[in-house]
């Protein structure tokens, strides 16, 4: 037997990212050696804010062998075709970021650029009505794609879910435990470190109880008991660029069918969310406290509520960034410990879920060798940055003035690296994917587009082809996506059908 393997593997704090971490490796440990546990403390609160998804989730449950229609029930789940951004561009315009393309590519070229080069010569209609899973939404419409047909459009369905992240947490822990994951109650009091390399040994408990281990996840959240306050790794502040640090979240009662999107609307100094899910209704508002009292920021939030309030207001405070290594020695840190970035784009769950996929590629043994830990880094470091520049993208491509902080928005620096994505677009309409972009093509047209940013040309080899082929293409792609839509169940329908938390009457 290999002598440097890892013996104990230890995740400090539950959670969401927890627990995802504790299912991931009960489940791909499972019957080896190496034990895992989660040390928790019913104490110490968790932060709920992460119910919006992405569709990656969907590879991370497939991963883990997970029923999709008993994850929906147990954590009382919705779907999700995209998120609606209300009063981002301007006050009284919307638009929705769709899980999908639009329309269908002819001869190697993006189909928007066959729309943008006929709406440039003047034939004027709605982007977004040539995306199936805008038109579901605007329809209330949803269904799984049909695997069975892979030429019909109703084949490109993408979704993610909006689900209670508690439950969620606790169907994990069920998941992990069953897989031989110990789950240990208890606060942290002490960490003790190695002399010769700094690297954690063991966690004394308030209990007087030591737990060992080889390897260590921070879970801890925004504190990053290990990642930060023992190791002291550092923190990359990005207030300069996303300037929001508080937010004030509560649920409400539901009052009508649950939508298949999540929403963002842009407030005074910041946006609320609204996540509908089986049982009730999710809802916060982040906000910069350089342009807001924290008192107005909830009042702005119950004055917005659908529903009869469920909740205690519950306040947060964070600064959007990262730690300046995620990995440090023998300690991973994952969630809130690893970073923040405001749930503008539901990308929080997906952040751990990456992280954990890039563990499992870089799984270390006592060794813990630089060159993994350090390629871990460098591809967590820009895929945070891909994210950031997509979230800095929707405050200052916008024409709202009429606040200070909206003002504030649109004098602020771009980072180079989003600078030149607009560049590139403005001039052709042009899109690149990047290493480490969790955001494809699509993404990027719908909130460049959305958020007023149009090209001045369309890609050149379109002129070669005759404008009524062009505009026949164009009107048989809309149709198929109208038929298609059409054809769906609503969205309530197939909860009802296939994964309700609720028994008919």
């Amino acid at each position: 037997m290999n002598p440097h393997l890892l013996e104990h593997c230890v995740i400090v704090g539950g959670g969401t990212a927890g627990w995802m971490a504790a299912a991931t490796l009960g489940h791909l440990l499972e019957g080896s050696p190496t034990k895992v546990t989660l040390i928790e403390s019913e104490q110490i609160g968790t932060v709920g804010v992460g119910e919006a998804t992405i569709p990656p989730i969907i590879t991370f449950n497939t991963m883990l062998g997970i029923d999709e229609d008993e994850f929906v029930r147990e954590t009382n789940a919705t779907f999700k075709l995209g998120i609606e951004f209300v009063d981002w561009f301007e006050r009284g315009q919307s638009y929705i970021h769709p899980f999908g393309d639009f329309g269908r590519d002819f001869d190697a070229i993006p189909f928007y650029q066959y729309w943008l080069h006929r709406n440039l010569a003047g034939t004027k209609d709605d982007l977004f009505s040539y995306s199936l899973m805008v038109e579901a939404c605007r329809r209330e419409k949803f269904m799984r794609p049909l695997t069975n047909r892979p030429q019909s459009a109703l084949s490109g369905i993408n979704y993610a879910f909006q689900f209670d992240a508690s439950l969620y947490a606790a169907f994990l822990r069920r998941f992990a435990e069953g897989k031989g994951v110990t789950r240990v109650e208890g606060k942290i009091q002490d960490v003790t470190q190695a002399s010769e390399n700094g690297h954690v040994q063991s966690l004394k408990l308030e209990s007087g109880e030591t737990i060992e281990g080889d390897f260590f996840v921070d879970c801890s959240g925004f504190r990053g008991l290990l990642i930060e306050q023992t190791l002291e790794t550092g923190y990359e502040d990005w207030r300069q660029w996303l300037p929001c640090d508080r937010a004030v979240a509560m649920p409400c009662a539901k009052v009508g069918d649950p939508l298949p999107y999540t929403r963002a609307t842009a407030r005074d100094a910041g946006w609320q969310w609204r996540i509908p899910l089986q049982h009730r209704t999710g809802n916060g508002h982040v906000y910069c406290s350089e342009f807001m009292e924290d008192d107005t920021a909830e009042q702005i939030l119950r004055d917005n509520l659908d529903g009869e309030p469920l909740a205690d207001a519950n306040r947060l405070r964070f600064v959007t960034g990262r730690r300046k290594k995620f990995w440090d020695g023998n300690v991973l840190a994952l969630g809130l410990a690893a970073g923040f970035m405001e749930p503008l784009e539901s990308t929080s769950i997906h952040l751990i879920q990456t992280s954990l996929a890039r563990l499992l590629t870089h799984f270390p043994d006592k060794r813990f060798k630089s060159a993994d830990i350090d390629a871990f880094n460098h591809r967590t470091t820009k895929e945070y940055e891909r994210i950031r520049d997509f979230l800095v993208l929707h405050y200052t491509a916008t024409r709202r003035d009429d606040t200070p902080f909206w003002r504030h928005c649109q004098a602020i620096e771009q980072p180079d690296s989003l600078k030149s994505r607009i560049e590139q677009f403005r001039d052709c309409g042009r899109i690149f994917s990047e290493p480490n972009d969790i955001f494809g093509t699509a993404s990027w047209l719908a909130v460049l587009y959305g958020q007023g940013v149009r090209p001045t040309a369309a890609n050149p080899l379109i002129a070669k082809i005759p404008s009524d082929k062009i505009d026949n293409i164009i009107r048989q792609i809309g149709a198929t996506i109208d038929h298609a839509a059409t054809s769906m169940p609503f969205h309530q329908d197939f909860i009802n059908e296939n994964c309700s938390t609720f028994s008919e009457p």
